[in-house]
């Protein structure tokens, strides 16, 4: 039998028969001659004697060999020997004397005692359908969080597009600044050139008041030689005429 089941059917009987501080312990991990220890109390030796047959008993009709029973003889100390599980009852002096519990009291089993196997059926079908009916409230967290979490995604791509919208406008804001500034640069050429054209115009005034200079000096040059030419010419004219003439006319 699995020695989960034989631990029960052992702390029941030993309930039944009104033993004190129950204690089972697992020892799979200290010994490999058995499984379970189980240590109680009982207040008398007609009280241990009795707990222990009543183990007996009770194992037996489970179809679980008994291999032996010892000390009942005493009273003091009763030892069940069930193969997989060991029952030790005693009473309280000779228990806190040999103090079983710091020999193979490493790994304590809880159990359930005083309670009857119909009520611990009960209470396990119980939990079963609490636990099934606590299934879809479990649920909801999840869809409680599957909210939150498109919420949040939701929240998420607001944000992505008001970036995005920001990083339009600043590109927008970019661009005017870049026509900005090429304007001025037109407009900073265009001044540029009517400067060059103003300082063009001015050099070429002087020049041409300069060529007109030499031709009024030649044109008046050319005036007073003529009138001189004219001169001398009427000079030469007088000279040519007679004597004779020039004395008439005298």
């Amino acid at each position: 039998m699995d020695p989960r089941k034989l631990q029960r059917i052992v702390v029941d009987a030993l309930d039944d028969i009104k033993a004190q501080d129950i204690r089972v312990f697992d020892t799979t991990a200290q010994t490999e001659l058995f499984d379970r220890v189980i240590i109680a109390t009982g207040t008398s030796n007609r009280q241990t004697r009795a707990l222990a047959a009543h183990v007996r008993d009770k194992v037996k009709q489970a179809g679980v060999p008994v291999i032996s029973m010892e000390g009942a003889d005493t009273g003091e100390w009763v030892l069940v020997d069930l193969g997989d599980i060991v029952v030790h009852v005693m009473q309280p002096a000779i228990r806190q004397y040999y103090n079983l519990e710091e020999i193979w009291g490493a790994k304590p089993v809880r159990l359930r005692i005083g309670e009857p196997a119909a009520a611990r059926a009960t209470g396990r079908t119980a939990t079963k359908r609490t636990a099934a009916d606590g299934a879809p409230a479990r649920r909801a967290p999840s869809a409680a969080k599957s909210a939150r979490t498109a919420d949040g995604s939701g929240t998420s791509a607001e944000k992505r597009a008001g970036s995005a919208g920001k990083r339009t406008a600043s590109g927008a804001k970019r661009a005017a600044s870049a026509e900005k500034r090429a304007s001025s640069g037109v407009k900073r050429a265009a001044a540029k050139t009517k400067e060059a054209a103003s300082a063009k115009n001015a050099t070429a005034a002087p020049k041409r008041s300069t060529a007109a200079a030499p031709a009024r000096r030649s044109a008046a040059g050319g005036n007073s030689g003529s009138k001189r030419t004219a001169a001398a010419r009427g000079t030469a004219t007088a000279a040519k005429r007679p004597a004779s003439k020039r004395a008439s006319n005298a």
